[in-house]
């Protein structure tokens, strides 16, 4: 088996789902261990060779990972230099309002004042209220009604003038 072959293999295990193959034929063995961590998988090739004395090293080899659109928006603009980000300062469920029928805590273009509260995080059963760290106008929201979100991802933008 040459190293083409090997690395077909690899791509086929990745798309495959498979967690772990194992070939073995008269000269050589080999085993593919797939690890899934977070948004990249990581393949451990080992290939033994009855003639080897020593163990080979192993071979890693990562899987592209998938930008996603937040991640590909590194641009700023003058504009936006000024604005200041609230984020959220736990993982949970955004909410922008208190309940379904009620109107949302914070719109685009409502002023807020430092300490009113402009969300709602939902973490283990238990409402959390996100307030304004700064007085402002917001500018955007960020986040979705009823979106999961991680620990420190913006929700808001805030023009501080």
């Amino acid at each position: 088996m040459n190293l083409t072959e090997i690395q077909d293999l690899i791509k086929f295990v990745s798309k495959s789902g498979v967690s772990e193959v194992e070939i073995e034929q008269k000269d050589f063995k080999i085993v593919i261990k797939a690890e899934n961590k977070s948004k990249k998988e990581e393949h451990t090739v080992y290939v033994q060779a009855p003639q080897q004395i020593a163990a080979p090293a192993p071979i890693t080899a990562s899987a592209p990972v998938i930008a996603t659109p937040e991640a590909s928006k590194t641009t700023t603009t003058s504009e936006d230099s000024k604005l200041i980000t609230i984020k959220s300062p736990m993982i949970g469920t955004f909410y922008r309002s208190t309940s379904p029928d009620k109107p949302a805590l914070a719109n685009v273009g409502d002023s807020v004042e430092k300490g009113k509260v402009v969300c709602i995080i939902e973490a283990m059963k238990l409402f959390n209220d996100i307030e304004a760290e700064i007085s402002g106008k917001i500018v955007k929201v960020l986040v979705d009604d009823a979106s999961p979100v991680e620990y420190d991802q913006p929700l808001f933008l805030v023009d501080p003038a």
